[in-house]
């Protein structure tokens, strides 16, 4: 199947995710259009970070149908490694290897995995190390860094894939308060950029800013969405209300 820009880059067709007998995920869906950013919000147990591994295929499905630009990612057949070129993530633990400088941490998949000319990636990797405000933390340790430090350089080591496609799962959620902004601010300047982004986040202020679209999710399915423009304020459902007026 050949994807166009005028179809949705990620599509969810009624999508659900058991653990065992707890059922996480009832019948999903939703579109997301190329450089559109989407957050999805809500209370803890919800599904939000269970949904975007699944995009990833980190989480497998027992029903539904999720694609990244037409290719069913779920498909016995699929290389996890082709999808997750295009899909790149970052967690809420930043993954860093800690005996590697932050400029090796960002170069190693693309040498190792996609066996690309190691003068080439590095260029590339200082590159992107100055994009996320860390240009002479090159040779720090991740140890050496603050925690929004490293989740910068766990950004910029999920931008050295070249993705399409960025998925966030509470990348704040471990940060001190002043180190949150900084974190933000570089997602921001992404989707400014461009970048299809994918956002599980509490940070109300940035969602109502940064996105064009607003998922509410409770008990494993989507109870509400909207443009932050309308979804903050006219909120319709009790449980969306209830949940605002307890973070806002």
């Amino acid at each position: 199947m050949t994807w166009t820009q005028d179809q949705p880059i990620i599509s969810l067709k009624d999508v659900h995710k058991s653990f065992g007998d707890l059922e996480v995920l009832k019948g999903v869906s939703f579109d997301v259009m190329k450089g559109e950013v989407i957050c999805i919000i809500g209370p803890s147990g919800s599904g939000k970070s269970t949904l975007i591994r699944c995009i990833n295929a980190l989480n497998d499905i027992q029903a539904g149908s999720i694609t990244v630009q037409g290719q069913e990612v779920h498909d016995p057949k699929l290389d996890k490694l082709e999808l997750r070129k295009k899909v790149g993530m970052v967690f809420q633990q930043y993954n860093l290897f800690p005996h590697k400088t932050a400029l090796q941490n960002v170069m190693m998949a693309p040498v190792l995995v996609l066996k690309q000319d190691k003068a080439e990636v590095e260029a590339r990797a200082k590159n992107l190390m100055a994009k996320v405000r860390l240009g002479g933390k090159e040779n720090s340790y991740p140890g050496e860094l603050s925690g929004g430090q490293q989740q910068r350089v766990a950004i910029a080591r999920s931008l050295a894939m070249n993705p399409d496609v960025m998925l966030f799962d509470e990348v704040t959620a471990a940060l001190d308060p002043e180190t949150v902004k900084e974190v933000l601010v570089t997602i921001r300047e992404l989707a400014e950029e461009g970048m299809t982004c994918i956002l599980v986040t509490h940070e109300m202020g940035f969602a109502r800013e940064v996105a064009d679209h607003i998922y509410f999710t409770d008990r494993g399915v989507i109870v509400e969405h909207g443009p932050p423009s309308t979804f903050f304020t006219e909120a319709s459902d009790p449980r969306t209300r209830e949940f605002l007026s307890q973070i806002l």
